[in-house]
Protein backbone atom coordinates (compact mmCIF):
# COMPACT_ATOMS: atom_id res chain seq x y z
CA UNK A 1 0.00 0.00 0.00
CA UNK A 2 1.61 3.14 -0.87
CA UNK A 3 0.72 5.47 1.39
CA UNK A 4 2.13 9.60 2.48
CA UNK A 5 3.15 10.99 5.59
CA UNK A 6 4.04 15.03 4.54
CA UNK A 7 6.65 15.08 2.14
CA UNK A 8 8.13 11.36 2.78
CA UNK A 9 6.30 8.59 0.43
CA UNK A 10 6.47 5.24 1.42
CA UNK A 11 4.95 1.79 1.11
CA UNK A 12 3.59 0.16 3.88
CA UNK A 13 3.03 -3.19 4.64
CA UNK A 14 1.48 -4.90 7.49
CA UNK A 15 2.47 -8.59 8.76
CA UNK A 16 2.33 -10.77 11.91
CA UNK A 17 6.27 -9.23 13.01
CA UNK A 18 6.67 -7.71 16.48
CA UNK A 19 8.41 -4.44 15.39
CA UNK A 20 8.67 -1.74 12.95
CA UNK A 21 11.08 -0.97 10.76
CA UNK A 22 12.18 1.56 7.94
CA UNK A 23 13.94 0.38 4.37
CA UNK A 24 15.59 2.28 1.88
CA UNK A 25 15.21 0.12 -0.85
CA UNK A 26 17.71 -0.36 -3.78
CA UNK A 27 15.81 1.94 -6.07
CA UNK A 28 15.73 4.74 -3.06
CA UNK A 29 11.91 4.30 -2.31
CA UNK A 30 11.22 4.39 1.37
CA UNK A 31 9.20 1.12 2.91
CA UNK A 32 8.05 0.67 6.28
CA UNK A 33 7.08 -2.77 7.54
CA UNK A 34 4.84 -3.00 10.59
CA UNK A 35 3.01 -4.91 12.89
CA UNK A 36 -1.12 -5.82 12.05
CA UNK A 37 -2.23 -3.97 14.89
CA UNK A 38 -0.57 -0.70 14.61
CA UNK A 39 -3.11 1.85 13.38
CA UNK A 40 -2.68 4.13 10.16
CA UNK A 41 -1.86 7.41 12.81
CA UNK A 42 0.48 5.04 14.60
CA UNK A 43 2.33 4.31 11.79
CA UNK A 44 3.05 8.33 10.54
CA UNK A 45 4.23 8.51 14.73
CA UNK A 46 6.63 6.63 13.72
CA UNK A 47 7.62 8.21 10.51
CA UNK A 48 7.81 11.78 12.39
CA UNK A 49 9.58 10.31 14.67
CA UNK A 50 12.58 8.74 12.03
CA UNK A 51 11.66 11.60 9.84
CA UNK A 52 15.26 13.02 10.11
CA UNK A 53 17.14 9.61 9.92
CA UNK A 54 14.70 8.95 6.84
CA UNK A 55 15.89 12.17 4.57
CA UNK A 56 19.50 11.57 6.12
CA UNK A 57 19.01 8.00 3.99
CA UNK A 58 17.70 9.26 1.56
CA UNK A 59 19.92 11.76 0.57
CA UNK A 60 23.08 9.40 1.68
CA UNK A 61 21.49 7.38 -1.65
CA UNK A 62 21.47 10.30 -3.75
CA UNK A 63 25.02 10.29 -3.39
CA UNK A 64 26.05 6.64 -3.29
CA UNK A 65 23.94 6.33 -6.34
CA UNK A 66 25.69 8.87 -8.56
CA UNK A 67 27.78 5.96 -9.40
CA UNK A 68 25.17 3.96 -10.94
CA UNK A 69 25.53 4.04 -14.78
CA UNK A 70 23.74 1.95 -17.76
CA UNK A 71 26.68 -0.76 -19.50
CA UNK A 72 26.88 -0.42 -23.10
CA UNK A 73 26.83 -3.60 -25.84
CA UNK A 74 30.01 -2.89 -27.14
CA UNK A 75 33.46 -4.08 -27.69
CA UNK A 76 35.38 -3.42 -24.51
CA UNK A 77 32.56 -2.38 -21.93
CA UNK A 78 33.60 -4.50 -18.55
CA UNK A 79 30.90 -6.39 -16.86
CA UNK A 80 31.15 -7.90 -13.46
CA UNK A 81 30.99 -11.43 -12.42
CA UNK A 82 32.43 -12.66 -8.98
CA UNK A 83 33.78 -9.59 -8.24
CA UNK A 84 35.62 -8.94 -11.53
CA UNK A 85 35.66 -7.15 -14.16
CA UNK A 86 35.59 -9.09 -18.07
CA UNK A 87 35.84 -7.66 -21.03
CA UNK A 88 32.62 -8.05 -23.55
CA UNK A 89 33.76 -8.94 -27.01
CA UNK A 90 30.85 -9.53 -29.89
CA UNK A 91 31.09 -12.61 -31.96
CA UNK A 92 29.18 -13.45 -34.90
CA UNK A 93 29.03 -17.26 -34.15
CA UNK A 94 28.64 -19.00 -31.29
CA UNK A 95 26.53 -21.61 -30.30
CA UNK A 96 24.83 -19.95 -26.93
CA UNK A 97 23.53 -15.65 -26.84
CA UNK A 98 26.68 -15.55 -24.15
CA UNK A 99 29.19 -16.99 -23.23
CA UNK A 100 32.38 -16.44 -20.96
CA UNK A 101 35.49 -17.77 -22.33
CA UNK A 102 38.91 -16.72 -22.81
CA UNK A 103 38.71 -13.84 -19.79
CA UNK A 104 35.86 -12.21 -22.28
CA UNK A 105 32.27 -12.29 -22.27
CA UNK A 106 31.62 -13.10 -25.57
CA UNK A 107 28.05 -11.74 -26.70
CA UNK A 108 26.61 -12.99 -29.99
CA UNK A 109 26.31 -9.72 -32.16
CA UNK A 110 22.32 -8.78 -32.51
CA UNK A 111 22.12 -6.36 -35.60
CA UNK A 112 18.03 -5.51 -34.87
CA UNK A 113 16.87 -2.46 -33.11
CA UNK A 114 16.02 -5.05 -30.17
CA UNK A 115 19.55 -6.17 -29.80
CA UNK A 116 19.96 -3.83 -26.55
CA UNK A 117 16.76 -5.97 -25.23
CA UNK A 118 18.20 -9.28 -26.13
CA UNK A 119 21.67 -8.55 -24.89
CA UNK A 120 19.84 -7.63 -21.53
CA UNK A 121 18.36 -10.83 -21.46
CA UNK A 122 21.15 -12.96 -22.21
CA UNK A 123 23.11 -11.66 -19.27
CA UNK A 124 20.42 -12.25 -16.92
CA UNK A 125 20.03 -15.26 -17.94
CA UNK A 126 23.54 -16.02 -17.37
CA UNK A 127 23.70 -14.44 -14.01
CA UNK A 128 20.78 -16.45 -12.91
CA UNK A 129 22.28 -19.85 -13.91
CA UNK A 130 25.57 -19.31 -12.40
CA UNK A 131 24.73 -17.36 -9.63
CA UNK A 132 21.91 -19.85 -9.02
CA UNK A 133 25.18 -22.25 -8.75
CA UNK A 134 27.12 -20.75 -6.16
CA UNK A 135 24.79 -19.27 -4.39
CA UNK A 136 23.07 -22.89 -3.37
CA UNK A 137 26.63 -24.06 -2.76
CA UNK A 138 27.00 -20.98 -0.23
CA UNK A 139 23.61 -21.20 1.47
CA UNK A 140 24.23 -24.99 2.08
CA UNK A 141 27.53 -24.12 3.79
CA UNK A 142 26.47 -21.47 6.14
CA UNK A 143 22.69 -23.12 7.08
CA UNK A 144 24.58 -26.19 8.07
CA UNK A 145 26.63 -23.54 10.12
CA UNK A 146 23.68 -22.46 11.50
CA UNK A 147 21.50 -25.00 12.17
CA UNK A 148 19.13 -23.95 9.54
CA UNK A 149 17.01 -25.97 7.23
CA UNK A 150 16.35 -23.99 3.64
CA UNK A 151 13.84 -25.70 1.19
CA UNK A 152 14.37 -22.90 -1.58
CA UNK A 153 16.60 -21.40 -3.28
CA UNK A 154 15.78 -19.09 -6.07
CA UNK A 155 17.76 -16.48 -7.95
CA UNK A 156 15.60 -13.77 -9.52
CA UNK A 157 14.58 -10.25 -10.52
CA UNK A 158 14.21 -8.28 -7.20
CA UNK A 159 13.93 -4.66 -8.10
CA UNK A 160 14.39 -3.33 -4.63
CA UNK A 161 16.35 -6.22 -1.95
CA UNK A 162 19.30 -7.89 -2.67
CA UNK A 163 17.22 -10.92 -0.80
CA UNK A 164 14.11 -12.19 0.58
CA UNK A 165 12.37 -14.57 2.53
CA UNK A 166 8.94 -15.54 0.92
CA UNK A 167 8.16 -18.14 2.29
CA UNK A 168 9.84 -20.36 5.50
CA UNK A 169 12.44 -22.17 4.65
CA UNK A 170 12.49 -20.22 0.95
CA UNK A 171 15.05 -17.55 0.32
CA UNK A 172 15.18 -15.28 -3.29
CA UNK A 173 18.35 -13.67 -4.27
CA UNK A 174 18.69 -10.53 -6.56
CA UNK A 175 20.46 -12.24 -9.83
CA UNK A 176 22.87 -9.05 -9.11
CA UNK A 177 24.75 -10.56 -6.33
CA UNK A 178 26.79 -12.65 -8.60
CA UNK A 179 28.59 -9.86 -9.27
CA UNK A 180 29.73 -8.91 -6.27
CA UNK A 181 32.49 -10.50 -4.53
CA UNK A 182 32.47 -14.14 -3.50
CA UNK A 183 33.17 -12.54 0.64
CA UNK A 184 29.77 -9.90 -0.14
CA UNK A 185 28.14 -13.06 -1.81
CA UNK A 186 28.61 -15.11 1.54
CA UNK A 187 27.54 -11.36 3.59
CA UNK A 188 24.29 -11.43 1.13
CA UNK A 189 23.34 -15.52 1.98
CA UNK A 190 24.20 -14.99 5.92
CA UNK A 191 22.15 -11.77 6.05
CA UNK A 192 18.77 -13.62 4.67
CA UNK A 193 19.67 -17.38 6.26
CA UNK A 194 19.93 -14.73 10.02
CA UNK A 195 16.26 -13.42 8.83
CA UNK A 196 14.59 -17.71 9.29
CA UNK A 197 15.83 -16.75 12.77
CA UNK A 198 15.19 -13.27 13.34
CA UNK A 199 12.46 -11.36 11.04
CA UNK A 200 13.86 -7.87 11.97
CA UNK A 201 16.81 -6.54 12.18
CA UNK A 202 16.89 -6.11 15.92
CA UNK A 203 20.09 -6.78 18.11
CA UNK A 204 19.58 -10.47 18.30
CA UNK A 205 19.49 -10.22 14.56
CA UNK A 206 23.06 -9.07 13.93
CA UNK A 207 24.06 -11.53 16.73
CA UNK A 208 23.63 -14.19 14.90
CA UNK A 209 25.33 -12.46 11.31
CA UNK A 210 28.31 -11.86 13.78
CA UNK A 211 28.84 -15.51 15.04
CA UNK A 212 29.24 -16.51 11.34
CA UNK A 213 30.53 -13.31 9.65
CA UNK A 214 32.75 -10.96 12.70
CA UNK A 215 33.93 -8.62 9.53
CA UNK A 216 30.18 -8.45 8.41
CA UNK A 217 30.05 -4.29 9.13
CA UNK A 218 33.23 -4.12 6.84
CA UNK A 219 31.33 -6.25 3.90
CA UNK A 220 28.01 -4.50 4.86
CA UNK A 221 29.35 -1.13 4.20
CA UNK A 222 31.28 -2.63 0.59
CA UNK A 223 28.34 -3.35 -0.46
CA UNK A 224 26.71 0.16 0.56
CA UNK A 225 29.60 2.46 -1.16
CA UNK A 226 29.35 0.08 -4.46
CA UNK A 227 26.17 -2.18 -4.80
CA UNK A 228 24.77 0.90 -7.08
CA UNK A 229 27.57 -0.30 -9.51
CA UNK A 230 26.30 -3.79 -9.60
CA UNK A 231 24.04 -3.33 -12.78
CA UNK A 232 23.23 -3.58 -16.34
Amino acid sequence: MMRHYKDIQYTLSRSRRKTASIYIERDGSVSVLVPEKLTDPQVDRIIEIKRLQIYKAIAEWDELNAKRYTREFVNGEGFPYLGRSYRLKLVERQKYPLALRGGFFCLKSMATPASRVRATASFKAFYRKRGLIWIRRRVEHFSTRMGISVKTVRVMELRHRWGSCSQPGAINFNWRTIMAPPTIIDYIVVHELAHLIHANHSAAYWNEVDKILPDFRERRNWLRLHGATLNL
